[in-house]
């Protein structure tokens, strides 16, 4: 049993596809800071046994095993930015069915040791070459984020411009850092107080003009979001072979 988590042994799924580690198995990692984004979303700082070579927009799988054999896993994005170390960030949301998400959020601590697989995909990811416009919807923004830091640490901010779509500023993952970077923020239903844009859902205003025909525009959210990001998009000129989306679901 992992030291510190009774009744599971954690596994945060390993890296599949690419050069390190080996595909298809499990690697260990310790969990070495755990902040709160939200009341209901954390971000656990993982500390790998062998350097992640993920590339920005990529997941990893998180599994917990039950002393009973009993498996649950769960895909998580990365929302740290590849810098090559065997360190990498995954924010997870709190839901309140959710089996993996809830024992992440109320058992694990520092010095605790799960295992991962990953990093996967390689359609939604950014190296950091050419220009990219980042939308995100709620908690899709978080391998967005990734790809936002990934332009802040290489000296390119010029490069990646964020808008996130979210329901109040109690509801904003990673504001303090938010506030530092090339980010717009559009409130749904609640705005902090002398907000300048009042409360509604992403429209054309709200894109930058033009949108450059080099540009990559990554949409990332539910799919709800999604389909409504991405008919703006098209509605504004962006051409679909540019436009890459990432829908998601409830993940517990």
């Amino acid at each position: 049993m992992t030291a510190g988590i009774p009744g599971w042994k954690s596994a945060i799924r390993v890296t599949e596809g690419r050069a390190a580690p080996t595909p298809g198995k499990w690697q260990s990692a310790t969990v070495v800071q755990i902040r709160r984004e939200t009341a209901t979303a954390k971000t656990f700082r993982l500390e790998l046994a062998e350097p992640s070579d993920h590339l920005a927009g990529q997941h990893y799988v998180l599994r917990l095993t039950a002393p009973d054999g009993y498996t649950a896993s769960r895909s998580y994005s990365v929302a740290s930015a590849p810098d090559g170390s065997n360190e990498i960030e995954l924010t997870v949301e709190r839901l309140p069915e959710g089996e993996v998400s809830s024992f992440l959020h109320d058992e694990v601590v520092v010095g605790d040791e799960l295992e991962v697989r990953g990093p996967i995909g390689g359609w939604f990811v950014w190296r950091g070459g050419g220009p990219a416009l980042l939308l995100g919807g709620g908690s899709g923004v978080v391998p967005l984020m990734a790809m936002l830091r990934l332009a802040h640490r290489t000296g390119r901010s010029d490069l990646a411009r964020l808008i996130v779509s979210t329901r109040s500023p109690e509801d904003l993952y990673y504001a303090a850092e938010l506030a530092r970077l090339p980010a717009e923020i559009l409130y749904t239903r609640r705005t902090p107080k002398g907000w300048p844009r009042p409360a509604g859902r992403l429209t054309a205003a709200d894109l930058p003009a033009p949108i450059g025909a080099e540009t990559t525009v990554f949409v990332c959210g539910s799919s709800g979001f999604s389909d409504a990001a991405t008919d703006t998009l098209l509605g504004a000129g962006v051409g679909n072979e540019r436009i890459r989306v990432e829908r998601f679901g409830p993940t517990g």
